[in-house]
């Protein structure tokens, strides 16, 4: 009979309470064993949920105190010499160390490590999800280091659970690292590392499991020939370990790799039929007869309730070729969705209707699987007709279509996407409006949200704290960031965004078009948590939604005051966006909305702009063939945001934790005079792409990382921009943290910004 499974869920809990517990025991309120305490309830209590929602095999690996890709570092021993534990095995805190750095020569739990910066950060393919980049040497051994798979295989067993473990696959985890060092590639380290495999593989057989999920998501990458001969050869020593091996593919069609994942010899294979339908039905023809087909029909990235109908009519001919042999999923990990839809309470019944969070998703794959064994079933009369109904309600909807955005879009031409001058000519009527001095200085616009500002928040979102009490109390954390700058000397100052609650819910909910949720939470990355606001309908702008903040904050300096805007492909890409319109569409309407507000700051007197698109390079899709489309019109959208102010203006943008080297054009035709990117952690190795290139305007690479507590010297920072300085021009270098300071505490965001403002004053000395 057709089973229902699932490739991964939620590990935050639904009141994030890993978030709560993780970053307890960092700041030694917490032992190791509440800890791990909390842990073992979160997992006891995701596998009842999936149990109870109809899931048949339930995932065990899926879970993590950080990061997957992390966890499988110390799984298979890949921890840098900086981190090593003489004398023993690593632990949790060697896990945290190699994730967030350790400040100074102590940690609160433990003395290893001190002063050693954490592994680089970037995006899990095109998510918003951020993964721990391992790191490989030439001479890299692999052996296994790490308990905690096999440790919770025991805990579900105990309680009765169904379990299938799950793995990041050899290849996966070797593409998804770095080499550090010359003369090898990380592929050359595959047989080294297959033994630990089958080692896995040996004792989780020993443990009674019969099947291991393997996930491989780069098979639906465009990989070259020595990556795909990598596959065969790896499967070819793999199926000789016992146990039934499940291949997950996701995020992406196989398109010319769907030979080769069908004919490795494994049991079965999954596929993303969300993200690329038109994998079927031709993997039926190309699949063995003796292989499980897990098809991924409801979609695991998004928050809409799956059109049960024609995910069945799908599911029911595959059925008609498989049988047993099919298996019914969601599209790929749960991961990227929220928790359980069932705890909003302020949503209004009709949006409700239409949303699935993890736990409803688990019941749609149930549901469906007991379609194709039982179609009369009362119960599945009743899901199917009630999917109708919502699939109707929601088309008909008065609430989603807006004829006047609708119109205004229309009458959008070329002109309205283009700077009135080049560059050049821009650049010249700045620096003199601006008179900033070499190498100038400025952060990414947060500053520390303390629990006074979230406490305030809060109780105005209550109504225990009236509109002008709010607005003095964040007066008042406007001065404060203000003066603080002044002392420091910052150059180009910020006004600490107090009064936000995040980069793009705030300005979401000034915008017609979006949903809210309460309890809707997503890991980012490790303990960082995020609500992606939901797009519904279509998107305008009612009023103005920075200009009087900004204004204040002006007035409260004689310095340059820099407006912070959130861009329309990161408000996009950061939102659960609609699924009946394109991409393109929805990210023209904020584009519009967000180039009102672009418009109204300079007309307050603001004379820099910074219009964030940290997500600029996540959207891009996976397959090379299809990346200039979406280049075209994410650009188009940021210059549409952009182009509405005169040259004088200076519009800069930000960037973190991407890859650059291959959209460099791309991102010099977003023509922004200043980009602000992360380059700390791989030690200005980003910049590369911009000496390649020889990228035009300005950049201030990021000089440390604010996602770690450690607090660089500035002599660190003075090297970081002298390796800057030779790939691009001092004159057109800006010298900034990383990201946002938001998730910092005020003393080590103050020491910091003075070692960074001593690096520029030094490097500006040196240009004497």
């Amino acid at each position: 009979m057709a089973l229902a499974h699932n490739l991964g869920f939620p590990r935050i809990g639904g009141d994030r309470e890993l978030k709560k517990a993780v970053e307890a025991y960092w700041k030694g309120e917490l032992d190791e064993a509440g800890l791990r305490a909390v842990g073992r309830e979160l997992r006891a209590a995701h596998w009842q949920i999936q149990k109870d929602a109809g899931i048949e095999l339930l995932p065990v690996g899926d879970f993590a105190w950080y990061d997957q890709v992390l966890t499988h570092s110390l799984t298979f021993g890949v921890i840098p010499e900086r981190f090593h534990v003489h004398g023993g095995k690593p632990g949790l805190d060697t896990l945290f160390g190699m994730a967030r750095g350790v400040s100074g020569n102590t940690s609160s739990h433990n003395t290893c490590c001190g002063g050693a910066h954490a592994q680089e950060m970037t995006k899990w393919f095109d998510t918003n999800y951020h993964y721990l980049v391992p790191e490989f040497s030439a001479d890299q051994q692999f052996a296994l280091s790490w308990e905690q798979l096999f440790e919770e295989v025991e805990e579900g067993k105990a309680l009765g659970h169904n379990l299938k473990p799950v793995l990041i696959g050899p290849l996966t985890y070797l593409w998804l690292g770095k080499e550090k060092g010359s003369d090898f590639e990380r592929l050359d380290l595959l047989e080294r590392l297959l033994p630990v495999y089958g080692e896995i593989l040996q004792r989780l057989a020993a443990q009674g499991i019969e099947w291991v999920q393997i996930d491989e998501p780069i098979l639906a990458l465009d990989l070259s020939q020595a990556w795909k001969n990598a596959f065969e050869r790896a499967y070819n020593l793999l199926q000789r370990e016992p146990g039934k091996k499940l291949i997950a593919t996701y995020f992406a069609g196989l398109e010319d790799n769907l030979g080769l994942a069908a004919g490795l010899p494994v049991d079965g294979l999954h596929i993303d039929l969300v993200r690329a339908p038109e994998q079927f039905p031709a993997i039926l023809d190309r699949l063995p007869a003796y292989k499980v087909l897990s098809l991924g029909v409801v979609n695991g990235r998004n928050v809409w309730r799956t059109d049960l109908q024609k995910a069945l009519a799908v599911l029911q001919q595959a059925h008609e070729r498989l049988g047993s042999r099919l298996w019914v999923a969601p599209s790929c990990s749960l991961l990227h969705s929220p928790v359980d839809l069932a705890r909003e309470d302020k949503l209004d019944a009709e949006l409700a209707s239409w949303l699935a969070f993890a736990v409803q998703k688990c019941q749609e794959v149930a549901v469906l699987a007991k379609a194709l064994r039982e179609p009369q079933a009362a119960e599945v009369q009743a899901a199917l007709a009630e999917s109708d109904a919502v699939q109707a309600s929601r088309a008909a909807s008065p609430r989603i279509h807006k004829p006047a955005v609708q119109a205004r879009l229309a009458a959008v031409t070329t002109a309205d996407s283009r700077r009135q001058s080049p560059f050049a000519t821009r650049i010249e009527l700045q620096r003199a409006r601006l008179k900033l001095p070499a190498f100038p200085t400025t952060t990414i616009g947060s500053f520390p949200q303390t629990s006074a500002i979230r406490l305030a928040r809060q109780s105005f979102k209550a109504g225990k704290l009236s509109a002008a009490d709010y607005t003095e109390a964040m007066h008042s954390e406007i001065r404060h960031a203000v003066s603080i700058q002044e002392q420091l000397g910052l150059d180009v100052l910020v006004h600490g965004e107090a009064e936000r609650n995040d980069m793009v819910e705030y300005f979401a909910e000034q915008l017609d078009g979006y949903a809210f949720t309460r309890f809707g939470w997503v890991q980012s990355y490790g303990s960082r948590c995020v609500k992606p606001a939901i797009i519904y309908g279509d998107l305008a702008r009612p009023k103005p939604m920075t200009v009087e903040w900004i204004e204040y904050a002006q007035r409260c300096t004689d310095k340059l005051m820099k407006g912070m805007l959130t861009g329309p492909v990161t408000m996009l890409m950061w939102s659960f966006p609609r699924d009946d319109i394109s991409r393109e569409q929805q990210a023209r309407q904020l584009a519009l909305a967000i180039r009102d507000e672009v418009v109204d700051l300079e007309a307050a007197g603001i004379k820099v702009i910074q219009i964030d698109e940290a997500a600029f390079r996540e959207g891009l899709p996976l397959r090379k063939a299809q990346w200039q489309g979406y280049l075209d019109w994410a650009t188009e959208a940021f210059r549409l945001t952009a182009s509405g102010v005169r040259d004088e203006t200076q519009i800069h943008t930000h960037m973190c934790y991407s890859e650059f080297n291959d959209v460099i054009e791309s991102i010099a035709a977003m023509d922004a005079d200043v980009i602000t990117i992360e380059t700390s952690r791989s030690d200005m190795e980003l910049l590369d792409a911009f000496e390649r290139f020889d990228y035009p305007n300005e950049i201030g690479p990021g000089v440390y990382d604010i996602h770690s507590p450690r607090v660089p010297d500035s002599g660190e920072m003075v090297r970081l921009m002298r390796k800057a300085a030779r790939r691009v021009p001092a004159e057109r270098l800006w010298v900034n943290p990383d990201c946002g300071l938001k998730t910092r505490g005020w003393p080590e965001t103050e020491a910091a910004l003075v070692n960074m403002v001593a690096a520029a004053r030094q490097l500006r000395s040196e240009l004497a």
